[in-house]
C-alpha cells in the first residue's frame, strides 16, 4: 500500500507496546512531516540509549555505568531494599518523595504459565544481597495481581528463610483516594478493611 521503506517503519512501530496498526500509521507520517532534524533527533535518542544504558550490578535498576545513580548516592538509606518488578515501577515510589532507600529491580514477576520461573527473575541476587548482612527491611512493592502476589509471597518466603532477622513488610493496599464504595471490588475492599489504620 505504501513505499516500502514507509510500510518497514509502520511494521516497528506497531511491534511498541499498546501501539496498533492505525497509530502506528499517525506515527510514521507524523515522522515523515517532521523535520529530517527532529526525525533524525529521535533515531539518534533511540541508538544511544541502546549503546548506553545497561542494568546496576547491584539492584538491576536502569543505569550508565556499572551502578545506578540511586545505589551511587550515599544519602539513600542502605538498609531499606524496596523490591519492584520493572524500572518504570521505581518513579512511582520515588515521586512520593516517602521512600529513602536501595531498590532491586527484579526484572517481572513468577508466572509458572508463561514460563517465568524463579532463576528467570534476580530473585537470587536479592536474596544474596539481604543474607550479606547490613539490611534491616524489604519491602514488597510487587504489582497487586495474581503474580505479583505470587512473586511477593516466593520472597518473603526465601527473606525469612535466608535472613530471619530481616523484617519483611508488603505495600498497603485498599481503596484509592475518591474512590466510591458502591464501585469497589470484593478483593479491595477486603484489603481495605484488613489494612485499616486508626482515625
Amino acid at each position: 500500500m505504501f513505499a516500502p521503506p514507509v510500510n518497514r517503519l509502520i511494521t516497528e512501530l506497531a511491534r511498541l507496546p499498546g501501539i496498533g496498526q492505525r497509530t502506528a500509521q499517525r506515527l510514521a507520517f507524523h515522522l515523515l512531516r517532521a523535520s529530517e532534524e527532529e526525525a533524525l533527533a529521535l533515531a539518534e535518542a533511540i541508538k544511544e540509549v541502546k549503546e548506553t544504558v545497561g542494568l546496576c550490578e547491584i539492584c538491576f535498576n536502569l543505569a550508565v555505568g556499572p551502578q545506578c545513580r540511586i545505589c551511587e548516592d550515599p544519602r539513600r538509606e542502605s538498609d531499606v531494599i524496596c523490591v519492584v518488578e520493572e524500572p518504570s515501577d521505581v518513579i512511582p515510589v520515588e515521586r512520593t518523595n516517602e521512600y529513602h532507600g536501595r531498590y532491586h529491580v527484579l526484572g517481572g514477576a513468577l508466572s509458572p504459565i508463561d514460563g517465568v520461573d524463579p532463576e528467570d527473575l534476580h530473585i537470587e541476587e536479592l536474596l544474596t544481597r539481604v543474607a550479606a548482612g547490613g539490611i534491616g527491611e524489604v519491602v514488597i512493592a510487587t504489582n497487586p495481581t495474581t503474580t505479583g502476589e505470587a512473586t511477593a509471597l516466593f520472597i518473603a518466603d526465601g527473606v525469612r528463610e535466608r535472613a530471619p532477622t530481616v523484617t519483611v513488610t508488603r505495600l498497603a493496599s485498599g481503596l484509592p483516594v475518591g474512590a466510591d464504595l458502591e464501585y469497589a471490588d470484593e478483593m479491595t475492599l477486603g484489603r481495605a478493611f484488613r489494612g485499616r489504620t486508626s482515625a
